[in-house]
C-alpha cells in the first residue's frame, strides 16, 4: 500500500490525490445514504473519476476489485435462479407452518427458523424474496396482521446470514479479503448466532407472539395445502439439491482442494445450469439461461466494482492508514478495546448506512493493524468482531440493510406499511441485545 507521503508532489484538479480521493469517497456515501441516485450508479461514477482523475491507472483500479467476492456471489445467484423454479422454497414454507398445526405463534417462529437457515446458505435478499410471498399467503389465510411474522423474518435473515461465509455480503467480503473460510465462518460464529436469534424471538413472543390467535376454520385451510403441489418440477429439484450439497461441500472443504470459493460457485453454477437444459433445444436452452443471468442482482454487482475501486482510492492516496492509526491513539493500543470498539461501532453506524462500503472501508483499515499487533493471524478476534457487528447491526433500522427495505418494499404492495419510526422503537433495542451478546462472546472466546 502506497502512503500519502509518495504522492505529495502531485496535484489533480487542483487537490492532493489524498484530498480528492477523501473528498470523491464522502461524497459517494454522502449521496448513497440519500437513495436519490441508484448505489451501482454513483460507485461506478466514482470509480471512474478515482481513473481518469489519476489517483489510479486502470490496471490498479482492476487489481483492486475483489474478483473473487464477485464471483461467488454471482455464482450464489445463478444457483438460487435455478432452484426457484423448482418450487423448493415453497415446499419448505408450507411444510413447516402445517408442522406446527398451522398457530400462528408456531408459524412465525418457524418461519424464522427458516429464513435464519435459509440465510445462512444463500445471501438475506434473495431468501426473504423467496419466503416472504409465502408468508403473505399463510397470514392471509390465518387472518392475522402480517407485520410480526415480516419483522421477525427482517431480523432472522440478518442473523441467520451472519453465521456463515456465504450468507450475507460483508462475510463475503471479509472472507476474500482474508482467506477466511466456509468452515472458520460456520465454527467462529454460529454458536453466538444460535445464541442471538433464540434471544430474539423471546421479546418477539411477549409483545406479538403470545397475542396472536386464528380461528380454526382458518387454521384448517392452512393444513390443507398441499406441499407437495409446490414442487413444479421434480427434476429440476433433484439437481438442484445435488449441486447445492456438492457447493456446500466444496467450501467446507476449501482448504483441502485449494480452490477459491467463487470457483466453487460459478462451476456449480454452469454444472446446474447445464443439467437443467440438457436435452433442451436451443431456443429453449437461451432462454433459460437468459433467465437464470437477467435475474442476477446485477446492480449489487456493480455496486460491488465500482466501491472496491473507490475504496483502493483512498487506500493508495493513505487515508486508510490515518485513520487506522486514529482508531488506535483512540483505543490506546489495546487490542481487547480495539476488537470491542469495532463491534459497536460496525453495529451503530451500519444500522443508519450501508453496511457494504462500511465494511468494504473496514477491511483494509483493520489489515493496516497487523503490525502494531504482531501480524495477520494476530486480528482474527477484530474480523469477527467487524462481521457481527455490521451483519446484526443492520437490524437496527429499516434502512439498515437490504433485506430490511425488500421486504417493507413487499409488505406495502400487500398493504401493509413498515414505518421508520414504528420499526426504529423495536428493531433498535433488539439489535443493542444482540450485540451484547456477541460483546460477551468475543470476550469469552477470543479476547
Amino acid at each position: 500500500m502506497h502512503g500519502a507521503a509518495e504522492h505529495a508532489g502531485s496535484v489533480v484538479f487542483g487537490l492532493s490525490p489524498l484530498w480528492l480521493a477523501t473528498i470523491l469517497f464522502v461524497a459517494v456515501y454522502a449521496i448513497i445514504m440519500t437513495e436519490k441516485v441508484n448505489r451501482a450508479i454513483l460507485a461506478l461514477v466514482g470509480a471512474g473519476v478515482v481513473i481518469l482523475s489519476g489517483v489510479a491507472t486502470q490496471h490498479e483500479a482492476m487489481g483492486a476489485v475483489d474478483w473473487n467476492t464477485l464471483g461467488l456471489l454471482l455464482g450464489m445467484m445463478l444457483i438460487v435462479n435455478v432452484t426457484r423454479r423448482s418450487g423448493l422454497f415453497q415446499y419448505v414454507a408450507i411444510w413447516a407452518s402445517k408442522k406446527v398445526d398451522a398457530r400462528p405463534w408456531g408459524i412465525l417462529l418457524m418461519m424464522s427458523i427458516v429464513t435464519a437457515v435459509f440465510s445462512a446458505f444463500l445471501d438475506n435478499v434473495t431468501t426473504v424474496l423467496l419466503t416472504v410471498p409465502v408468508t403473505l399467503l399463510i397470514t392471509e389465510e390465518l387472518r392475522v396482521k402480517p407485520y410480526p411474522y415480516l419483522f421477525a423474518q427482517i431480523f432472522a435473515s440478518n442473523i441467520g446470514g451472519t453465521a456463515t461465509l456465504i450468507g450475507d455480503p460483508p462475510n463475503i467480503m471479509i472472507g476474500s479479503a482474508t482467506g477466511l473460510t466456509f468452515n472458520d465462518f460456520a465454527l467462529a460464529l454460529t454458536p453466538v448466532v444460535v445464541v442471538v436469534l433464540v434471544a430474539t424471538m423471546i421479546p418477539l413472543y411477549y409483545l406479538w407472539g403470545r397475542h396472536l390467535r386464528a380461528a380454526d376454520a382458518d387454521r384448517k385451510r392452512v393444513m390443507q395445502f398441499n406441499e407437495r403441489e409446490a414442487i413444479t418440477d421434480p427434476r429440476l429439484l433433484k439437481q438442484s439439491l445435488t449441486v447445492i450439497a456438492l457447493v456446500i461441500a466444496g467450501f467446507m472443504l476449501q482448504r483441502q482442494i485449494g480452490v477459491e470459493p467463487a470457483s466453487i460457485a460459478i462451476f456449480g453454477a454452469a454444472v446446474l445450469l447445464l443439467l437443467d437444459n440438457f436435452g433442451r433445444s436451443p431456443e429453449e436452452q437461451s432462454k433459460n439461461v437468459h433467465a437464470a443471468l437477467s435475474e442476477a442482482e446485477w446492480i449489487t454487482l456493480m455496486f460491488f466494482l465500482g466501491l472496491f475501486v473507490l475504496v483502493f482510492g483512498i487506500q493508495k492516496a493513505g487515508l486508510i492508514d490515518m485513520m487506522a492509526q486514529a482508531l488506535l491513539t483512540a483505543t490506546g493500543g489495546d487490542f481487547k478495546v480495539t476488537a470491542l470498539a469495532i463491534l459497536w461501532s460496525s453495529a451503530v453506524l451500519s444500522a443508519f448506512i450501508d453496511n457494504i462500503p462500511f465494511v468494504a472501508t473496514m477491511i483494509p483499515l483493520i489489515k493496516a493493524m497487523a503490525p502494531t499487533f504482531g501480524g495477520d493471524a494476530a486480528l482474527l478476534p477484530l474480523w469477527w468482531a467487524l462481521s457481527l457487528g455490521a451483519c446484526l447491526g443492520g437490524n437496527g433500522t429499516l434502512i439498515g440493510a437490504s433485506a430490511n427495505l425488500v421486504v417493507a418494499g413487499i409488505a406495502e404492495r400487500a398493504g401493509t406499511h413498515f414505518r421508520f419510526v414504528e420499526y426504529l422503537k423495536v428493531a433498535f433495542p433488539l439489535m443493542l441485545i444482540s450485540i451484547v451478546l456477541s460483546h460477551a462472546y468475543l470476550w469469552w472466546r477470543f479476547l
